[in-house]
C-alpha cells in the first residue's frame, strides 16, 4: 500500500516538473545569453543523456549534420549529454533506494506482526495449559 502511495507521489512530481514551463530549454538558455547553436546542442544532448541514463520518456537526439561541423552545437550537445545523463542516473538511483527502503520497512512490519502472533499464540497455549492444571487440582 505504501509502495503505491510513493509511486503516485513520484508520478505527480514528475508531471509537475514536466508541465511547469512552456519555454523550451534552448529558448531559456538563449534568453540567459548562451549562443543559439550551443543551446540547441545542449537541449539535444540533454534529451539523449536522459535516455542513456535510463529515462523511458526521452529519445536519443543528435543533429549529425551540425555535430561535426559546428563547434558550439557539438560542445553544447556534449555538455548537455553528460549533465543530464548524470542527473537521470541519480534520479534512477534515488527511486531504487526508495523502493528498497520501502521493501525493508514492509519486511520489518511483517516480522513485527509475526512476532506478535507468535507471542500471542504462546500465551494462549500457556493459559490453556494452566487451565488444565487447575482442573486437575480440583
Amino acid at each position: 500500500m505504501k509502495l503505491l502511495r510513493y509511486t503516485v507521489y513520484s508520478a505527480l512530481l514528475s508531471g509537475v516538473v514536466v508541465f511547469t514551463g512552456c519555454a523550451s530549454q534552448s529558448e531559456t538558455m538563449v534568453q540567459e545569453g548562451y549562443p543559439l547553436a550551443y543551446a540547441q546542442g545542449f537541449e539535444d544532448g540533454c534529451t539523449s543523456g536522459k535516455k542513456a541514463g535510463g529515462s523511458m520518456f526521452d529519445q536519443f537526439k543528435k543533429n549529425i549534420n551540425r555535430f561535426g561541423k559546428h563547434g558550439k552545437y557539438t560542445q553544447g550537445w556534449s555538455d548537455g549529454f553528460r549533465q543530464c545523463e548524470k542527473e537521470e542516473e541519480a534520479l534512477e538511483r534515488q527511486v531504487r533506494m526508495n523502493m528498497e527502503q520501502q521493501r525493508i520497512n514492509d519486511e520489518r512490519e511483517r516480522n513485527e506482526k509475526m512476532d506478535t502472533y507468535m507471542l500471542e499464540s504462546q500465551a494462549l497455549k500457556d493459559v490453556h495449559y494452566d487451565a488444565k492444571l487447575l482442573n486437575t487440582l480440583k
